[in-house]
């Protein structure tokens, strides 16, 4: 692997011109980006995300600071969020067309193509995401991108998902793409 140069964009909008330009010949980030590429840039994916990193730390719930005392404002959150996954598993389709009406930036097939290139949509946490994200924490300390590494205590409180999704996991369900 010594002939692979890392390229870093300070915006991942920057890629698909990178690739239609021949600067770079491949890329790796999120569902949106993978199907701007294969639009504009003719790409291909040849690797899905659950192949390059299961249980991939794609996104996160972050809270800056303390847990606020009221944690209803929380709730107000988390509820939605959860009934937001459990609806993008059950009518992708429907989803995808509200998601294309709402933000008025892409067709439905664009959000139809993005949720079936990452489709693993629930708001409880497995012990292999929090693993897998902690791993992604070690090696980004390594790699310089954070000075310390944060204790999965610190991390991750389960409490209130656990409130707001008392059911198992969802992420191997099968109830998405079949």
């Amino acid at each position: 692997m010594d002939d692979i140069t890392v390229t870093h964009y300070p915006w991942a909008d920057f890629i698909p011109d990178a690739l239609t330009r021949g600067e770079i010949a491949a890329a790796a980030g999120t569902p949106a980006l993978a199907v701007t590429a294969r639009r504009y840039a003719g790409a291909k994916i040849i690797m899905p995300p659950s192949s390059v990193w299961p249980y991939n730390p794609s996104y996160g719930i972050v809270l800056a600071g303390e847990m606020p005392g009221d944690k209803d404002i929380l709730f107000r959150f988390l509820r939605p969020h959860e009934e937001a996954c459990e609806r993008i598993r059950h009518d992708p389709r429907g989803c995808a067309h509200l998601v294309s009406a709402v933000t008025g930036m892409v067709d439905p097939e664009f959000v139809w193509e993005a949720y079936r290139i990452s489709p693993k949509y629930c708001a409880a946490l497995t012990g292999e995401y929090i693993a897998s994200t902690m791993r992604f924490v070690r090696t980004l300390h390594k790699t310089g991108y954070i000075q310390k590494t944060v204790e999965q205590e610190r991390m991750f409180d389960l409490s209130l998902i656990a409130e707001v999704h008392s059911s198992p996991a969802h992420y191997e369900s099968g109830l998405f793409f079949p």
